[in-house]
C-alpha cells in the first residue's frame, strides 16, 4: 500500500514523502533534521527505510537539510547537474552532500528506485534549475510539481498522467498586487519564472486533469499573500467554469505550511 505524507509546503520549509511498508522516497529537504525526525516518529515511521531523496530546486526551503539527511542515512539524493552545483553553492546548506551520494538525472529521463519508477521533467522557476516529478508505484502515479512561474506544454501531460497530484497555488493575485510586497518581488512572483497563482492553478487542473484524477492538493500556499480558503474556493471557481466539480470528480485539499498532513492511502 502506497501512502503520502506532507511534512510542510510553503517559504518556510518543502518536505514530502512517499511511502511503502518497506521504502519510501522523499521529496525535498527543506525543513530541519530534528523536526523531520520527530515527524518520523509520531507517524510511527522508520527514517531507515527511505531510499532516496529528490530534490525540486536549489532554494532553501527545499534543501537546506539535504546534506545533513543524506549523510546520516546514506542516501542518494537524485536531481539535475545544475540543481545539484546550486546545493552546492548555496550557503545556507551548512551539510552538503557527500561526493559519491549524487545522482544526476535529465529531463525526460525515466529512473527506477526500488518499486519507484520516477520521471523527472522541467519545471520553469527562478532558481539554477527546478523539476517535477512523476512517480509510479505500481498501477498509481503520483506527480509533483511547485515552484513553477507558468504551466508549459513539458508540463501538461505529467498532469494528465496524475491519479493524484500536487499542485503549487502559491498567491492570490490582488492581495499581492495589493500588499506590502516591494514592486520587483511583485514582478518576481509573477513572472513566467516566479509562482502559480491560484486562478492559474486552477486553469491549469480544469484543462489538463483526466477522469483518472482522484485527489488533488494545493501546495506552497504564500502566507501574506493567500489564504488556505480563498486558494480553495479559487481553483473550485476555475474547475466549474469546465465543468468539474472538486468533491465529486475528484478530491481538493489544501497542505498546511508548517503542519504535517495525516498519512494518506494512495490506492
Amino acid at each position: 500500500m502506497l501512502h503520502f505524507i506532507c511534512f510542510g509546503s510553503g517559504s518556510s520549509g518543502n518536505c514530502y514523502y512517499l511511502y511503502t511498508e518497506t521504502e519510501g522516497i522523499l521529496i525535498d529537504a527543506g525543513i530541519g533534521t530534528r523536526t523531520l525526525k520527530r515527524h518520523f516518529s509520531d507517524y510511527g515511521l522508520s527514517m531507515q527505510k527511505i531510499s532516496a531523496i529528490l530534490i525540486t530546486h536549489d532554494h532553501a526551503d527545499h534543501i537546506k537539510s539535504v546534506g545533513a539527511i543524506s549523510t546520516e542515512f546514506f542516501l542518494p539524493v537524485y536531481s539535475t547537474a545544475a540543481v545539484h552545483h546550486g546545493i552546492e553553492e548555496n550557503f545556507c546548506v551548512r551539510k552538503k552532500i557527500k561526493p559519491g551520494f549524487e545522482r544526476y538525472v535529465e529531463h525526460g529521463e525515466t529512473f527506477e528506485i526500488g518499486g519507484f519508477s520516477v520521471t523527472c521533467f522541467k519545471v520553469p522557476h527562478d532558481s539554477q534549475d527546478n523539476n517535477g516529478y512523476l512517480v509510479r508505484y505500481r498501477d498509481v502515479a503520483f506527480c509533483l510539481i511547485t515552484d513553477a512561474g507558468m504551466v508549459t506544454d513539458e508540463m501538461k501531460p505529467y498532469i494528465t498522467q496524475a491519479n493524484y497530484l500536487v499542485l503549487e497555488a502559491n498567491h492570490d493575485t490582488e492581495m499581492l498586487h495589493n500588499g506590502p510586497y516591494p514592486e520587483y518581488l511583485k514582478k518576481r512572483i509573477t513572472s513566467n519564472n516566479g509562482h502559480l497563482s491560484n486562478v492559474q492553478c486552477g486553469i491549469a487542473l480544469a484543462e489538463n486533469a483526466s477522469p483518472e484524477l482522484k485527489h488533488v492538493w494545493l501546495a506552497h500556499l504564500s502566507e501574506e499573500n493567500n489564504h488556505p480558503e480563498l486558494a480553495r474556493k479559487t481553483v473550485e471557481m476555475q474547475l466549474r467554469e469546465y465543468g468539474i466539480v472538486a468533491g465529486k470528480d475528484f478530491q481538493l485539499d489544501v497542505l498546511k505550511r508548517k503542519t504535517p498532513s495525516e498519512a494518506i492511502e494512495l490506492l
